[in-house]
């Protein structure tokens, strides 16, 4: 659409995962060396954490497009599984037919296929993309995998890759044991504002921008503060500001173009968004006290309604039986009176006025 009026090759800022467009912060290059030493060391198991967009998938595209053939690796992108869901994905991964085995059997059949394997001196890499969605069944099943090894090296590598929650998840006291096994943890952090501007010009350049500027250097503190540093909104933006520019017959993305592309997308600052967005997951501080303490009240008084109830059963069991006592009495009388038939006691009061 406006490749030609830019002079671009390819679209900058598509939002896919693309490995040749990647900008290598140094939060980037740090996460991806501590997968590498994964991978090549037999190290076991890294966790990479990071905030929705901030280009947790694109680095593991990039890690899977360096690796040597030697290299078998099972990667798991859907994680709303069960353990078993969870241990046919990975077979299948791995080239086997797991469907009509049970638990057991998978288990069984995934460890001897690692053992042979690692005996062929394959390298056995388990990647796990949004591994916050596992349940915690499932994280257990990954501890167990990740327990098989040799006298002097680990068998299967093991990288999950989550949202900052998956670190909450791991501290967890009933996953103590998975987090053990962590060999080494890190978090990718939100581009700085000089990052944001050397991504957004490496794009460009990637795209076959030459020496001209597309965007101009007061638009990029407005980029940083609308879009937080995280990778994705930043394209977002710029894409948006690069069809207003086109738009508007616009050869740069000046202030006011990129002003036109926060309203076309209704963006308030990123930490403003963050701010309402945490607002609506749950009642401010103060407010979610009260809720909690009038919570408990509640159950404080319903708890004593129900005690007072409990202190009554006895006497309503007394007083039922005495009025059993009393209609037994009644029927005696009843009976010995002429000319009554036996019956309702209403029914003999009215007999005895007749009479």
């Amino acid at each position: 659409m406006y490749l030609e009026f830019f002079k671009l090759r390819e679209f900058p800022f598509r939002l896919t995962p693309d490995t040749e467009f990647m900008y290598m912060s140094e939060g980037h290059s740090r996460a991806k060396s501590y997968m590498d030493y994964t991978v090549w060391n037999r190290d076991g198991f890294v966790v990479i954490t990071g905030e929705i967009g901030s280009g947790k998938t694109t680095l593991i595209q990039k890690l899977l497009s360096e690796l040597e053939e030697n290299v078998l690796v099972a990667k798991i992108f859907q994680t709303q599984l069960d353990e078993v869901e969870f241990l046919q994905a990975v077979l299948v991964e791995f080239g086997l037919n797991p469907f009509n085995a049970k638990k057991v059997e998978l288990i069984d059949m995934l460890n001897t296929f690692l053992i042979d394997q690692f005996h062929k001196e394959k390298q056995l890499v388990l990647i796990v993309d949004d591994a916050h969605n596992l349940n915690p069944k499932v994280l257990e099943e990954i501890r167990m995998l990740s327990g098989l090894e040799t006298q002097k090296e680990k068998v299967l590598h093991v990288i999950l890759v989550g949202q900052p929650q998956l670190n909450e998840m791991l501290e967890s006291p009933d996953l103590e044991q998975l987090l053990q096994r962590v060999r080494l943890r890190y978090h990718i952090k939100s581009l700085s504002e000089e990052d944001a501007k050397a991504y957004v010009t490496h794009r460009l350049r990637v795209a076959g921008m030459g020496e001209q500027h597309l965007f101009a250097p007061d638009t990029f503190p407005v980029i940083h503060r609308y879009t937080g540093g995280l990778p994705r909104l930043i394209n977002t933006l710029c894409d948006t500001a690069l069809i207003c520019a086109y738009a508007d017959n616009a050869t740069t993305v000046t202030g006011p173009v990129l002003n036109a592309a926060i309203e076309e997308l209704h963006w308030l600052p990123y930490a403003k968004r963050v701010n309402q967005q945490r607002g609506r997951s749950q009642p401010p501080g103060n407010e979610y006290q009260e809720v909690v303490k009038d919570n408990t009240r509640a159950l404080f008084n319903v708890g004593q309604q129900m005690g007072r109830l409990d202190a009554l059963v006895p006497a309503l069991n007394s007083l039922a039986g005495r009025m059993a006592n009393i209609e037994t009495l009644l029927r005696q009388i009843a009976g010995r009176l002429p000319g009554i038939a036996s019956g309702p006691v209403k029914e003999r009061k009215s007999t005895l006025k007749h009479e």
